[in-house]
Parts: C-alpha cells; structure tokens; sequence
C-alpha cells in the first residue's frame, strides 16, 4: 500500500477490472485512501494502492445495499465516496441513492435518470426528443407479428443491455432475414423477455467507421470537461468490447451530447457511444454507460483523469477542466488484442499492415505500471479465471 492517510476519507471502487484498476491508481498516486470490493477475485484488489479488500453480493442482489452499509459501520467509512465500474452496481446504488447517502457520498444519479439511461427505449426516446440521431429502431413483442416494412439486416438487443447479455451468452443478434429474425427473437423468448428486447437497422461498415465514445463530466446536465476516444478494435468484432482504443478529436459529437446530458440533467462521468452511418453521414446514439468505461485509463493517459474528478466534486474540493486532451494515444490490452486480431485476420477482416500500423505513436498498456507490478503479473496468473468470470 502506498500513498494514503489513514485519517483521510477515500473511496470504495467497486468492481475491479480494468477501469477499478485504473481508477484505483489515480486515486492511490494522489495520496486517497482505496478500498476495492467486487463480488470475484479481481486485478484492483491486488494493486499497491488498494489498502484493503473485500468480496460481495451480487451487484444486482438487494443483500449488496446491506453489505455496503455494513461495510460503512464495521470499517467506520463514514463520508468515503462509492465509485462502480458495473452496470448492476449502478442501478442498484441509484435506487438505494438516499439510504447509501446516510453514509457515503455518492456520485450515482437517482434511479429516475438512470432508468433513462439503462432502459434503452427510454433512451432512445429521449434522443429523439431532443434531436440526437439514432437508429431506426421497432419494439417487436412476438415472433410471429415482425413488421413488415423492416429493411434487413438489422440488430436485437436488450433494453437492459447487460441483464440481456447475461441471459444469451450475446450483446446483440444480427439478423439478415425475416426468417433469422423470428428464428433469433424465438430463441431469446427461451431464456428472455421479447417485450424487453428492441430491434435496429444496422449501420454498415465501411471501413472507417468504428465505435466513438464520447465521456463527459457533467454537473446538472453541464458539460464540464469531455474527452473522445475511438474503438480501433473490439471483440465481437463491430459489436463487443474494446481490445484496441485510440484517443481522437471529433467536435461531430459535442452539441448533440450537450443536448442529450442536458435534459438527462446528469450528474458525473458518463460514455455515450455513437457509430457514424456512411449512408447520411450522421453520428448516431449507440447507448450510454453511467459510470467509467473499460478504458477509463486511457483519458487518464490523456489528461482527463474522471477519477480524481468525482472525488474532488464530492468533497467540496474545485477541479480544474481541462478543454484540451492528447489525440493519438492508444490503449491496448494485449491478451485479448493479440487473440482477437488473430481471429479477424483468419476471417479476412484485418490485415498484417493494418495490425503493426495501429501500434504507432504513443501506448497504454491496459493492465502493467512499472509503479504497480502486481496487478500485471495476477492478470496472466488470472487469465482463464477472468475470462470466465467476467462474461
């Protein structure tokens, strides 16, 4: 452990992946007290700067809400700040916002916003309202009743979009057909509910338009400072999660994500995903994520450090908002860059040139820190078991 007072009042980083991880450094390397809690074995808890660690509930689980005020009791962190990296662990702090806030300062906005922003048709609604571009999009409640003037190929997700991929095993199906389609939403009617699924046109790919996400910190629907980063490659491949990510400029995305924050009225850090359709060569709303992403550290690399902002904004303390970032600094978490690159050459998507020119410029490893050894090494030790645990 490194860095901290113990008479300071610090964090709880909950969940402790790569952007627990990354969030527990920024927090560590300026003197804050870190305690990590996640419900598996994970790579934060093992970080120099983690002064202690302790297992939980399920994120999902009402037993989570006791566990975190017990916590609170036992511990005597009174006034520690709760910063999730899970999509469950936000809900589940949203709803229980003004009971948590008996003991800790939260940064997580009331359950009204955040079910506008984890219901995605709620979303999606909203978008429109304010005249953010998305894609179209039909809520289809039976196998058998698909519309007919649907235009194909198109994508089925879950309005909930982490409990859907819980239940399927998949964040999307793509559907080329009628036929695939009945064949898919029957298959999730097995195992989900239709009525909480909608379907998209799919945006086409040409080559150059990847997944651009859009993060924020946001006073009351206020932009405060904003930073822009580009998928280069993910796994599924178009679909999935970032192996390979790229810091960009791309002034596109700046009003509509005013719009949209604004009348959200949100509050903290925020990923708002957005694909560029070649067809109009409009920017359109994906999805948004109420906390850090993955790749949170590479902002960081960047000079836009989210962490030490929450902390700073929940403690009384000013933060300086920088309206300039690096452009061109990459992130890669080798393991999985290194597997999925190697499937999408085998598949004709990406070719040798295309992989060595990506890794010009200025690195990010997702995991190592010549500071912070131990993390690195318990991520190859922990490879299989991560890969299993954290689906």
């Amino acid at each position: 452990m490194k860095g901290y007072s113990i008479n300071k009042v610090g964090v709880i980083i909950i969940e402790g992946h790569a952007q627990g991880l990354s969030n527990t450094r920024a927090l560590g390397e300026a003197g804050i007290p870190v305690i990590v809690v996640d419900k598996n074995n994970c790579l934060a808890r093992y970080s120099c700067y983690c002064r202690k660690f302790f297992y939980c509930p399920n994120y999902i689980d009402p037993n989570f809400i006791d566990f975190l005020i017990d916590l609170a009791e036992r511990e005597k962190l009174q006034g520690w700040a709760l910063i999730p990296s899970n999509d469950h662990a936000v809900i589940s702090i949203a709803k229980n916002r003004t009971k948590l806030e008996k003991y800790y300062k939260v940064i997580t906005p009331s359950i009204e916003i955040v079910e506008y922003i984890y219901d995605k048709s709620k979303l999606l609604e909203v978008a429109k309202g304010c005249g953010v571009p998305i894609p179209t999009t039909f809520y289809i409640n039976n196998p058998n009743s698909i519309p007919s003037n649907i235009l194909y190929p198109v994508l089925t997700k879950g309005r909930q979009g982490l409990s859907f991929y819980k239940a399927t095993g998949k964040k999307v199906f793509f559907s080329n057909t009628p036929v695939d389609l009945k064949e898919h939403l029957t298959a999730i009617e097995r195992v989900f509910l239709i009525a909480e699924t909608f379907t998209q046109e799919y945006i086409p790919f040409d080559g150059t338009n990847k997944t651009l996400s859009f993060t924020a910190f946001c006073i009351n629907g206020e932009i405060k400072t904003h930073w822009i980063g580009e998928k280069v490659r993910e796994h599924p491949i178009r679909f999935g999660t970032a192996t390979f990510a790229r810091s960009v400029e791309c002034n596109e995305l700046l009003e509509p994500s005013r719009r949209l924050l604004k009348e959200i009225r949100y509050t903290g850090v925020c990923e708002v995903e957005y694909l560029l359709d070649p067809r109009d060569k409009q920017y359109k709303l994906i999805e948004i994520n109420a906390r850090t992403w993955l790749w949170v550290g590479l902002a960081r690399a960047c000079g836009i450090d989210y962490a030490i902002m929450i902390y700073n904004y929940l403690n009384g303390i000013d933060n300086v908002y920088s309206n300039q970032y690096r452009i061109g600094v990459n992130w890669v978490n080798y393991l999985t860059d290194t597997l999925f690159s190697a499937i999408a050459m085998l598949k004709g998507k990406l070719t040798l040139k295309q992989y060595f020119s990506s890794f010009k410029g200025k690195k990010v490893d997702a995991f190592f820190s010549w500071s912070d050894l131990k993390p690195s090494i318990m991520f190859f030790v922990l490879s299989v078991y991560i890969a299993t645990k954290r689906k």
